[in-house]
């Protein structure tokens, strides 16, 4: 499967629970509801980029969903955390792009976030054969990767935050969200539920002596 769409979303939860301040950072970010399976950092060919509201809107409860996230969290009072995804995407939409995530201490969301969109960049610069000076500014570099023409767009998303001041955790994560192309998109909408008879005569083997048994429409032994 190639995504054909993704949606950025950033979120922070603070609990006395490092998982459930997690959990507390998905929902803020508004994909708690879905199986995420964490993926590495291309951007697929001709994905369209949409808002995170008509990206949210796609999502169903349980539904596994990729994306690439970055996550960082801290139970120590005032620290500063920020977790960054970074995007460049292609002029050519034949060809792929990167995603690139950065979890930091003590970076401001600014520089964390401008820190994955130049790793991201770095990273299709060199796959396309731009030359550069690595030792240049971010800025520098930026103005030479779209002078090429080879580069289309690059940018990042952000969240950070200062630790609970009573020692209690704080997460920050930020994610690009995956998604699949409308005719697979339609499926996971409209089927909810998986009907019983489409196992009608089938053989399931059990925990019970691995002994196959016939289930009939009706579900029963």
């Amino acid at each position: 499967m190639i995504p054909k769409k993704v949606f950025f979303t950033k979120g922070v939860g603070i609990h006395k629970d490092k998982l459930a301040s997690f959990e507390l950072a998905l929902r803020d970010a508004g994909i708690e509801k879905c199986n995420l399976v964490y993926v590495s950092s291309i951007f697929p060919p001709g994905c369209q980029i949409i808002p995170k509201d008509d990206g949210l809107k796609l999502l169903q409860p349980g539904q596994i969903t990729f994306c690439v996230m970055a996550r960082t969290e801290t139970s120590e009072p005032n620290r500063l955390v920020a977790s960054a995804i970074g995007l460049a995407a292609p002029s050519d939409k034949s060809t792929y792009g990167y995603l690139s995530e950065h979890h930091t201490f003590g970076e401001t969301a600014k520089k964390a976030g401008e820190y994955a969109e130049d790793l991201a960049a770095t990273m299709l610069a060199t796959t396309l054969g731009i030359p550069f000076e690595s030792e240049k500014a971010w800025e520098e570099r930026e103005q030479v990767y779209k002078a090429s023409g080879k580069i289309f767009k690059t940018t990042n998303i952000c969240q950070s935050d200062e630790g609970n001041k009573d020692g209690l955790w704080t997460t920050v994560i930020a994610a690009a969200v995956l998604l699949p192309g409308d005719d697979i998109q339609k499926q996971i909408l409209s089927s909810n539920t998986l009907p019983l008879n489409n196992f009608s005569n089938a053989n399931i083997t059990t925990t019970n002596g691995s002994k196959e048994i016939p289930v009939s429409n009706n579900g029963k032994k």
